[in-house]
């Protein structure tokens, strides 16, 4: 597993999500956010991210995979 920095993590689930494979959450533990790296055909895990800050809550937020769609940017206040 590795551990990363929450906008390293978001980067990394980004990258992997863009490139055509799938993450998952797999577990939400406190603070912190587990997530799986699974294959472009989701039938094999590759290795895990753990990470904790509002960024990785953000990206992930509603979501249980990156095939889940992404929730709409929070509007601004005026």
């Amino acid at each position: 597993m590795t551990t990363h920095a929450p906008q390293d993590a978001v980067a990394v689930l980004r990258r992997w999500e863009d490139s055509g494979a799938v993450w998952r959450v797999l577990e939400r533990d406190g603070d912190h956010i587990t997530v799986g790296l699974w294959t472009c055909t989701g039938d094999e895990l590759v290795d895990c991210v753990r990470a904790q800050g509002p960024a990785l809550d953000a990206f992930v937020a509603g979501r249980a995979s990156s095939e889940d769609p992404a929730a709409p940017p929070a509007a601004a206040a005026p």
